[in-house]
């Protein structure tokens, strides 16, 4: 490659990184993705649901990163891990509570992520000058394609970027850059024969396509049904939410590569850790707006997250929560009152009915027990 920045090298790169808080980057050109074709597709056969974004004008820009930086050359991609001591949503089975996704748990990702990238950009530019873009996931770059292209890791059959040595549970961010940087080899799949995500997932939404390999489709995904989906939940699936009231891990927390995977993470905000869905029921809008201010789980908005609340009760099989359901089924917002009434038919038409939630597992210990 002709122009090359060698006196700017990758690990050089790496270790800036690491001193502003990111535990893996890598290099990637800046080259149309490989993958774009795979992700039209996906997008046009509607498997994004009503993710618009994601298959409106705004997915050719996929395409090309010359778009969003002219002149672009190199890719940093990065990653920064979340990945807590707290007990997986795997080895949790207290049905009066709701599990939040481990993501969610500090503030919000796409501002700390950007300021890092930033801080690393300075530093770059004290050795070159040259210009920059930080992305966060708003932007239309498709981030695992060149986070595996950077070496970062490889996209496994939960279609989840995947790393060796660090799981799966970090937030990517990417740098482009107008630098003529060497760029890292792509690291190899690793996932084998390995089908446990597969398995998992209660509403079969991971695919095969019939090369061997598995996509996701959104309209069958918990996280898309309690974050991205505005209108009601298909009542099909409702029954197999169990306690998720926002996003979901158990395709993670299932995969063998998290299960030895370094501990860290930013620190966790108080009640993000399974809230009482008794409490969650009785919050108002303006009280949802101050517990999850600064946190991704205001992407879910009020109406959407106490339907998924109700849901989560309906799932409990606890005749405890009729009495928070009927509440809900006098609210104002017909979203949170129809799911109300299907929750209190559920828990009534079989009070006996054991509780449905994540895979079954030990309580957690009390520490953890928050809220």
């Amino acid at each position: 490659m002709e122009g090359i920045q060698r006196h700017i090298s990758g690990s050089l790169i790496r270790h800036l990184a690491a001193e502003v808080g990111f535990q893996i980057a890598g290099l990637a050109a800046a080259s149309p993705s490989p993958d774009f074709g795979r992700y039209k597709s996906w997008a046009e056969r509607g498997l994004a649901g009503e993710m618009g974004y994601l298959a409106d004008h705004r997915a050719d820009l996929r395409g090309n990163l010359e778009e969003l930086l002219p002149g672009v050359r190199s890719v940093i991609s990065v990653g920064m891990m979340y990945n807590g001591p707290e007990p997986k949503s795997t080895e949790f089975s207290d049905a009066e509570r709701g599990w939040i996704a481990r993501y969610a748990w500090s503030s919000d990702y796409h501002g700390v992520i950007r300021a890092k990238l930033q801080a690393l950009a300075a530093k770059l530019l004290q050795i070159e000058d040259f210009r920059w873009r930080a992305c966060v996931d708003t932007a239309p770059v498709p981030e695992r394609s060149f986070a595996r292209a950077a070496g970062l890791g490889w996209i496994g059959r939960n279609t989840c970027l995947i790393s060796q040595q660090h799981g799966s549970f970090f937030f990517l961010g990417e740098l482009l850059t107008t630098l003529e940087l060497e760029p890292d080899t792509p690291a190899p799949s690793r996932c084998g024969t390995c089908t446990r995500c597969i398995q998992a997932c209660p509403t079969d939404a991971l695919i095969p396509t019939g090369q061997g390999e598995y996509e996701l489709d959104a309209r069958r995904c918990i996280s898309y049904f309690t974050i991205e989906l505005r209108s009601e939940i298909p009542v099909d699936f409702r029954a197999k939410l169990g306690n998720h009231v926002f996003g979901c891990d158990i395709c993670q927390d299932v995969c063998p590569w998290n299960r030895k995977a370094e501990r860290s993470a930013p620190p966790a905000l108080e009640n993000l850790f399974a809230p009482p869905l008794e409490r969650l029921a009785g919050l108002t809008e303006t009280q949802f707006k101050q517990m999850f201010r600064d946190t991704p789980v205001n992407r879910a908005r009020y109406t959407a997250f106490l339907r998924n609340v109700a849901v989560a009760m309906g799932n409990s099989g606890l005749p405890q929560f009729e009495s928070a359901l009927r509440k809900l089924e006098a609210s104002p917002y017909p979203l949170i009152a129809e799911h109300a009434r299907w929750a209190i038919a559920r828990l009534t038409d079989r009070p006996d009915s054991p509780p449905v939630a994540s895979p079954d597992g030990p309580t957690p210990p009390d520490s953890f027990r928050r809220g």
